[in-house]
């Protein structure tokens, strides 16, 4: 399939979404707005683990910054109810890459499994502040979001918001996509791929890894914004090492490196969270039974699958199947 393709492919599945899923029931039209939220905070991960190599497990910090401060400045200062909710907006994205160019100094510094762990260490502290500065945060309490924003549109109304959030959802697909296709997300790649090979062509590769990092932050905090008013409460759990970890597995499921698998791994996630809690108690098993097959047997990812597949009828083109040469020795004179 020609890159073109693909581009009209995933036009058409986002029509086709933002076709039926308003006149779906409510809980499906609430589903989806957080499968989308949480799309957006995959798709930040990818840009890190699928484009340029860094598992990182504290995404959960920039996601949690961002809905805090829409929640502080909601709840306690009734700002960013109106118009200056694309204020928040904006200032959910900086703190998130203000956040993560902190982050970035101490992390980058390290590659593979340290910059994983130091990663899930820094995350760790902005779930321990959320967690015990109770004037600030409200701590297991955590702060209700009771009221969103009107600016001329209804968002109390879940089909209204459903739009909104779309709309944030493609421009950050878009936006991304844009990203990997530049020269820069090319030779992020090739320091995915070959990072000393990069360096001796002259790459400032640290450089790169550093921007991309604050970029993922402030995709992170935006999803944070818009989790916040789709949520209504957020608490220390909204930055726990789960959300991290949730992010990642999407990321995996989907497809690493695609940006679209990202948004996938994050409806089949999401979805079958409601589908299995319904039917077992023990839903938690099988969803990571389903990851674990996915590792083992498509490495790649759901987005992968095609590819895969046909690889598989290749390989059985070209070698015979043992029954058959078993048959043609057994008609074989003696």
């Amino acid at each position: 399939m020609t890159q073109t393709m693909k581009i009209v492919s995933v036009a058409a599945v986002l029509v086709v979404l933002a076709v039926i899923v308003p006149h779906s029931s409510s809980f499906v039209v609430l589903l989806t707005t957080r499968a989308m939220c949480f799309a957006i905070l995959a798709m930040s991960v990818d840009l890190l683990l699928g484009f340029t190599g860094l598992s990182s497990m504290g995404q959960a910090a920039y996601f949690g910054v961002g809905a805090y401060l829409t929640a502080i400045l909601a709840a306690k200062f009734h700002f960013g109810l109106g118009w200056d909710f694309w204020l928040v907006v904006l200032m959910g994205m900086a703190i998130g890459a203000a956040l993560a160019a902190l982050f970035g100094l101490f992390a980058i510094r390290a590659s593979g499994v340290y910059f994983l762990m130091i990663t899930l260490a820094l995350g760790q502290c902005v779930w321990g502040l959320a967690y015990r500065w109770n004037s600030l945060t409200g701590g297991d309490n955590g702060i209700n979001v009771t009221n969103r924003p009107n600016f001329g549109l209804d968002l109390t109304n879940e089909r209204t918001f459903f739009f909104l959030v779309f709309a944030f959802f493609a421009a950050s697909l878009i936006l991304l996509y844009i990203l990997v296709r530049s020269p820069f997300g090319r030779s992020l790649e090739g320091i995915r791929e070959r990072e000393l090979r990069m360096q001796i062509l002259g790459y400032n590769t640290w450089l790169h890894k550093y921007i991309a990092f604050i970029i993922a932050g402030a995709f992170g905090g935006l999803a944070g914004v818009l989790w916040a008013h789709t949520n209504g409460l957020i608490s220390p759990e909204t930055v726990v090492l789960t959300t991290s970890v949730d992010s990642l597995l999407m990321v995996v499921l989907g497809g690493a490196g695609t940006l679209v698998g990202a948004a996938i791994g994050s409806g089949i996630v999401f979805a079958l969270r409601e589908y299995l809690s319904t039917l077992v108690p023990w839903w938690q098993y099988a969803l990571g039974g389903v990851y674990v097959l996915t590792i083992l047997y498509l490495p790649t990812g759901l987005m992968g699958f095609p590819a895969r597949l046909r690889q598989i009828r290749g390989a059985s083109t070209k070698n015979p199947s043992k029954s058959g040469d078993a048959k043609k020795l057994a008609s074989a004179p003696s």
